[in-house]
């Protein structure tokens, strides 16, 4: 096998892709370690991205290790390694199901839906390293904290979230989250104060991929002439929400 066919597969890799998003999602599923600096690491670890062809994947850190690899020091691989447990519940509100999941750090998704099933699925796909746990108990007080602010949008959010994400994700949904209620701006207009102003397009993607519909803001985000554009929830709930904000 050449290099550059090695390259190719684990480019395509699922792995690859974890390791270039740094996804901490992807902690504890597996570790990647590369071969010319004879370290270790965790998918999420900031260091620079290696190249493909230097790349080997382990389960483990003692399997890293039985390969010759030493633990980074920047990511710390062998730290609380451990699938995180996300504990979540499900309500109703006037625009549907909503789900809410909350770990350790705070809170990790909000999500619309008509099916609790398929609620449990998004939430599955969105974080595939983590232990799910229905929770009534803790979680339900979050739950109707979220509901509360999608009827009532004045009331305001005070419960701490977790983003995680892309760097540049995060940099989006901390922008959304600075929008004030009743008000909104175009994919372009955000882009632009970030600072990215032929950004537009990968706004508008960082806002499809926010796991917190309603306490990130995505749907203040509208097309450059005021329409609605999409909305990963739908666009009949967007234009509730900003109706309900318009209104407060």
């Amino acid at each position: 096998m050449t290099l550059q066919t090695l390259s190719f597969d684990i480019e395509r890799d699922p792995r690859w892709l974890a390791l270039c998003a740094r996804d901490r999602a992807a902690d504890g599923r597996f570790i990647y370690s590369v071969k010319t600096t004879g370290v270790y690491c965790r998918p999420s670890c900031a260091a620079r991205r290696p190249l493909p062809r230097n790349v080997d994947f382990h389960a483990t850190p003692d399997d890293a290790e039985r390969a010759g690899f030493r633990a980074c020091r920047r990511c710390h691989p062998r730290r609380d390694n451990v699938r995180q447990t996300i504990r979540f519940a499900i309500g109703d509100s006037s625009l549907g199901l909503v789900l809410v999941a909350q770990g350790d750090a705070g809170l990790r998704a909000v999500l619309f839906g008509d099916d609790a099933d398929v609620l449990v699925r998004d939430l599955q796909s969105r974080l595939p390293g983590a232990a799910l746990a229905v929770d009534t108990g803790g979680v339900q007080a979050v739950l109707e904290a979220v509901v509360d602010c999608i009827e009532a949008p004045h009331l305001g959010f005070g419960v701490p979230v977790d983003l995680q994400g892309t760097p540049f994700q995060v940099k989006v949904w901390q922008a959304l989250r600075r929008i004030p209620e009743g008000s909104t701006v175009s994919y372009g207009e955000l882009a632009r104060r970030l600072g990215m102003p032929d950004s537009a397009r990968a706004v508008a993607a960082a806002c499809a991929a926010n796991p917190l519909a309603v306490v990130v803001p995505c749907h203040r985000v509208v097309a450059a002439d005021g329409g609605l554009s999409g909305y990963r929830w739908g666009v009949a709930r967007k234009r509730a929400l900003l109706q309900r904000e318009a209104h407060a």
